[in-house]
C-alpha cells in the first residue's frame, strides 16, 4: 500500500532523514520507534506532504505521492494524526470531527464513521458541544484520532499518541488503536516512544536512529535484538 524508498530530507542543509526505506501492506500494523530527534515525525510529515524530500520516492497504492499536494494525499485516504494532538481548540468536539470528514470518502461515510468514533470514544459523544481546548490531554488525543478516522482513511498515521499522557490514559489510547486495527482492519502506521507497547501491537517494526533506519522486522525478531533490548526495553544482555 505505502512504499517509502531511499527517502532523504534536509532542514537548512542538515539531514533529518537519510536513505530511509519503509513498506506498509494493506491491513498491516507497522510501528516506527526511536529516540527523540531520530526523524520519526519528519518521516510522517514528508509522507503527508508537509515537508518536501531532497531525494527518494513515496508511493501509495502505486501512485506517486510526491506529485500531489497534502490535500490531494488526504483525498487518497491518508490520515495524519499529528504529534501534540493539534485539535482546533476554539471549535467544539463535534466540529473538530466534522473538520476531519472533508474528503469525499469521509463525507460519504460520515454517519457510520461518527457512530464508530462514539463507540470507540464514548466521552466524545458526551462532550460533543464542549470546546476542544477545554478537554484533558487524553480527551484531546481521542478527538485527534477521531478526526483522523472521520475521513474514512485507508491508512491511519499516528504520531506519538501517548505523548504527555498519564500511563493509564496512554494504555487506553493504545487499546483503542489496537481495537481499530483488529476490528476494522484499518492499516496503521504508528510512531511511538513507548517502544515495548508499540512493537507488541505491530505486525512489523522499524527502528529509526539519527535519521537512519537501522533495524526492522517482526516484534519477535526485534525483541531478540540486543540493541533493542538494551536501549529501548531496558533489558540487560543475557
Amino acid at each position: 500500500m505505502l512504499e517509502v524508498t531511499n527517502l532523504s530530507v534536509a532542514y537548512g542543509g542538515l539531514r533529518a532523514l537519510t536513505d530511509v526505506t519503509l513498506s506498509v501492506d494493506a491491513g498491516q500494523f507497522v510501528t516506527v520507534v526511536g529516540p527523540n530527534g531520530a526523524g520519526k515525525s519528519t518521516l510522517f510529515k514528508t509522507i503527508s506532504g508537509i515537508v518536501p524530500p531532497v531525494a527518494g520516492r513515496i508511493t501509495f497504492q502505486g501512485q506517486d505521492l510526491l506529485t500531489l499536494s497534502p490535500a490531494q494525499r488526504a483525498h487518497l485516504g491518508i490520515a495524519h494524526v499529528p504529534e501534540g494532538r493539534q485539535v482546533f481548540k476554539t471549535l467544539t468536539v463535534r466540529e473538530n470531527l466534522e473538520m476531519g470528514a472533508y474528503p469525499k470518502a469521509g463525507r460519504a461515510a460520515w454517519s457510520h464513521t461518527l457512530d464508530r468514533i462514539h463507540t470507540l470514544f464514548p466521552i466524545l459523544y458526551e462532550r460533543a458541544q464542549q470546546l476542544a481546548g477545554t478537554l484533558s490531554g487524553g480527551e484531546q488525543q481521542m478527538v485527534a484520532i477521531g478526526r483522523g478516522l472521520a475521513c474514512a482513511p485507508k491508512l491511519l498515521m499516528l504520531d506519538e499518541p501517548s505523548m504527555g499522557l498519564a500511563p493509564a490514559v496512554a494504555d487506553t489510547i493504545f487499546e483503542r488503536v489496537s481495537q481499530i486495527h483488529r476490528e476494522d482492519g484499518m492499516t496503521i502506521l504508528l510512531v511511538e516512544q513507548r517502544v515495548a507497547e508499540a512493537l507488541e501491537l505491530s505486525d512489523h517494526g522499524y527502528v529509526l536512529e539519527t535519521g537512519h533506519m537501522v533495524l526492522d522486522g517482526p516484534y519477535e525478531t526485534l525483541l531478540r535484538d540486543d540493541r533493542v533490548r538494551r536501549s529501548y526495553l531496558g533489558i540487560a544482555d543475557g
